[in-house]
């Protein structure tokens, strides 16, 4: 059985498809002339750590997106894109949901690179929406890894996964810690609304693990 098209699925890039943090530390060190390893991965929303106020962010992030082309060259986050594909196959909608444009003149950056990374790096999806108020687009189910968004996202009534980073372990509820996870917990919420249509021809055999959650596989 597969997962019909109606089941929407809202997914975050960086932070959950893309490490960021990992990308973005490269260029702070570089800019202050130290090695990465001596920026401690942040454990906490924010930089505040590696002694960035909001001025200092932006200016470095700026750097990034629009001299380094950082969104270019971001590492994918183990196992993504062959879990949303596996999804994609079932038949989920998968939308990209992004706000990477909160910095002025470099939307073209932005834009352009992101979905370079996305197809070089082969993570399927039917649509993007580059915004910061993601209770605003409409999904089935999200993931994510901001507390502000998680936050926001189920205040509004919406199905969150957590996708498991140190800044955000002190949220409850559905969490992966990788997107093995987020695969099973995705299944699991399209079964339970009913997001089911006939298997399609050509669909593997693996792919009746929805019917297996309804107990009728």
């Amino acid at each position: 059985m597969a997962v019909n098209s109606g089941f929407v699925l809202g997914v975050d890039l960086d932070g959950v498809c893309a490490d960021y943090n990992g990308g973005f530390r490269e260029v702070v060190a570089a800019d202050r002339g130290v090695d990465p390893d001596s920026l401690a991965m942040p454990t906490s929303w924010g930089f505040e750590s590696w002694g960035l106020d909001d001025t200092e962010y932006l200016r470095l992030h700026k750097l990034a997106v629009t001299e380094k082309r950082l969104l270019r060259h971001l590492p994918t986050i183990e196992g993504c894109a062959d879990a949303l594909w596996r999804l994609s196959d079932l038949g989920a909608w998968i939308r990209i949901i992004t706000h990477r444009l909160y910095t002025n003149w470099g939307h073209a950056a932005a834009v352009s690179d992101t979905v370079a990374w996305l197809d070089e790096h082969r993570i399927p999806y039917r649509d993007i929406c580059f915004l910061g108020a993601k209770p605003q687009v409409e999904a089935d189910a999200y993931i994510d890894d901001a507390p502000h968004n998680i936050t926001a996202l189920r205040e509004a009534g919406n199905s969150v996964i957590i996708f498991d980073q140190p800044y955000n372990r002190g949220l409850d509820g559905l969490r992966a810690h990788t997107w093995a996870e987020v695969e099973e917990l995705v299944a699991d919420l399209a079964a339970r609304k009913g997001a089911i249509q006939p298997q399609l021809p050509g669909i593997d055999a693996g792919s009746d693990r929805l019917d297996r959650r309804r107990g009728t596989g």
